[in-house]
C-alpha cells in the first residue's frame, strides 16, 4: 500500500458505503447497506460504534438537531438521539432499495434508489426539502450514486454509475434536463461510484472493481490515481482534524477470493482540503402530517 493509506477500520462489511464526517461528534459515519448496519469510528480516541437497521441502508447522515436520517430499502427515515425510529419518506417498490444519498448545501437530502437486480432505469433520485415535502428529481435511474457539490454551491454532481460518467448540472437547475457530462471512466477501469469534492472544487471519485480513487479538476482533467490494495472502493470522504484526510469504504460481496481488507474502512492521510458537510436539516417524523 501506499505509505499515506492506513486502515481505519479493519472490517468484513459485505458493502461498505457513504463515508460522511460528523463535525459536531468528531466521528466518521459509514454503513454496510447489506448488513444493514451504521457504523460509527472516532479518529481521536479509536471509538466505534455498530447500530442495526430496520432493513437495508444505502446511507446516514447526521441531522442538525441530533440523530441520523437514513436512506433504507423503503424509504426514508430518521433515527433520533433516543434510538426512536420513524418514517420520512415511505415509499416502497419491491425488488428496489435505496443507494446513496448526500445532504445539500440548503440542508436538504437528495436520496438514490436502485434496484437489486440493476435493471436499467429501476431507480431514481429523490430530494427530501427541510420542510419535510419531496419531490423525484431524477427518474428512470439504473444505479443512483455518487453525489456532491462545488465550493460555492452553484454545481451539483451525480452518478449514475453504468453510464461510467460523472455528470455535472447547475444547482439550480433541473437535473433531468440540464445535466451534461463532467468526465467519464474509461472502459476496464471500473465504474464511478461515490464522490466527494474538495475545497479546490477537484472531484474524487471511488470506481467499483478498479481499484483505485481518482481525483479530476474542476475541468473534469484526471490529475492524481490514487491505487489501493481492495478492487471494490465504494465511496470517499474527507474527515479527521482540519478535513485533510480522506476515508474510503469498500466491499466484499460477490468476491470469491475477496482480499483481507475488502469490506474495510480505509484512509489516506493529508490527501488534502475538505469541505465542511451540512447537516439534514428536515423534520422529525413526529412533525409531519398523517
Amino acid at each position: 500500500m501506499s505509505p499515506d493509506l492506513a486502515v481505519a477500520v479493519r472490517s468484513e462489511a459485505a458493502l461498505g458505503e457513504g463515508p460522511t464526517w460528523d463535525p459536531v461528534a468528531g466521528r466518521l459515519i459509514w454503513v454496510d447497506i447489506l448488513g444493514s448496519r451504521v457504523h460509527t469510528y472516532t479518529p481521536a480516541d479509536g471509538r466505534r460504534t455498530v447500530m442495526a437497521t430496520e432493513q437495508h441502508v444505502g446511507a446516514a447522515k447526521p441531522c442538525v438537531d441530533g440523530g441520523l436520517v437514513v436512506n433504507l430499502r423503503d424509504g426514508i427515515g430518521r433515527y433520533d438521539r433516543d434510538g426512536s425510529f420513524g418514517w420520512l419518506l415511505r415509499d416502497p417498490v419491491p425488488g428496489r432499495r435505496g443507494n446513496d444519498a448526500a445532504v445539500a448545501p440548503d440542508g436538504a437530502l437528495w436520496a438514490g434508489a436502485m434496484r437489486y437486480d440493476e435493471a436499467p432505469g429501476g431507480g431514481n433520485l429523490v430530494r427530501l426539502a427541510p420542510d419535510g415535502t419531496a419531490r423525484e428529481a431524477l427518474p428512470a435511474v439504473t444505479v443512483s450514486n455518487g453525489i456532491g457539490w462545488s465550493p460555492d454551491g452553484s454545481l451539483m454532481y451525480h452518478i449514475d454509475s453504468p453510464t461510467r460518467r460523472i455528470d455535472v448540472c447547475p444547482a439550480d437547475a433541473e437535473l433531468a434536463t440540464h445535466r451534461r457530462p463532467f468526465t467519464t471512466v474509461e472502459p476496464g477501469a471500473g465504474f464511478p461510484d461515490g464522490l466527494a469534492v474538495d475545497a479546490d472544487g477537484c472531484v474524487w471519485v471511488a470506481l467499483w472493481g478498479g481499484g483505485q480513487i481518482r481525483r479530476y479538476t474542476p475541468r473534469g482533467d484526471l490529475d492524481r490515481v490514487v491505487t489501493l490494495p481492495v478492487r471494490r472502493p465504494t465511496a470517499c470522504a474527507f474527515g479527521g482534524p482540519g478535513l485533510h484526510d480522506l476515508y474510503i469504504t469498500t466491499a466484499r460481496t460477490g468476491l470469491t477470493r475477496p482480499h483481507p481488507l475488502s469490506g474495510s474502512l480505509l484512509v489516506l492521510r493529508d490527501a488534502g482540503q475538505g469541505l465542511p458537510g451540512t447537516p439534514f436539516g428536515g423534520p422529525r417524523p413526529s412533525a409531519l402530517s398523517p
